[in-house]
């Protein structure tokens, strides 16, 4: 696995990871609660996860079957949804930085889990880019050059999306109705994706709808 493909294929997941999407306002909105170590966490688990499941061969397994990502699709939307219109029954308050009433560590964590693991956009990125920048000819297998590429996005999921959640904090803290504002934002955001996968999955069934 040579080093030129690596970085062909660090260089086309910054891209991904740098736009803005559900994590990124889930890491602000973690960020203005002081919990970003926690949330990056749980985010980067659900890209572990797809990275496994993909490595395995599990992926294709499952892309074959419109019903499973079909129910994967709805079920993340959900969640998403669900978690955007808590930010703005909830939204942050940088008083609450001590820890009181911001939700436990491990709180965090399992939503961050959920957004990005429940995420089918993630699960079917790394099922069409990962195996693209494997090669036959290499010492690796191929399930352990995808290991290596997943754990690649994954480093740089970590470094961007804690800069985003420390940055929120560092800019909002001492501007509270800003930070109000900005989480609101947050969760109208991730309604958006919610209410866009659900349209695009309808769109798709309507389309192709033998699958």
């Amino acid at each position: 696995m040579s080093a030129e493909l690596v970085a062909a294929f660090w260089l086309v997941s910054f891209l991904f990871v740098i736009t803005p999407g559900a994590d990124w306002a889930y890491a602000i909105s973690a960020g203005l609660r002081g919990r970003v170590l926690a949330a990056v966490a749980g985010l980067l688990s659900g890209h572990l996860l797809a990275t496994v499941v993909v490595a395995a061969g599990v992926g294709a397994i499952l892309a074959a079957l419109p019903l499973a990502l079909t129910a994967l699709t709805l079920a993340g939307a959900a969640y998403l949804v669900w978690l955007g219109i808590g930010l703005q029954r909830r939204p942050a308050s940088i008083a609450a930085a001590d820890g009181r009433g911001v939700g436990s560590s491990w709180h965090w964590f399992a939503r961050g889990a959920g957004i990005s693991g429940l995420n089918p956009k993630v699960f079917l990125l790394f099922l069409a880019l990962l195996p693209q920048f494997t090669s036959e000819a290499s010492a690796l297998p191929v399930p352990a050059q995808i290991v290596v590429l997943g754990l690649v996005h994954t480093a740089s999921c970590a470094i961007v999306y804690s800069i985003v959640g420390a940055g929120a904090r560092t800019v909002l803290a001492s501007r509270p109705r800003a930070a109000r504002i900005v989480t609101r934002i947050s969760g109208i955001a991730m309604i958006l994706i919610g209410v866009a996968l659900v349209v695009e999955e309808i769109a798709s069934l309507v389309i192709n709808p033998e699958g």
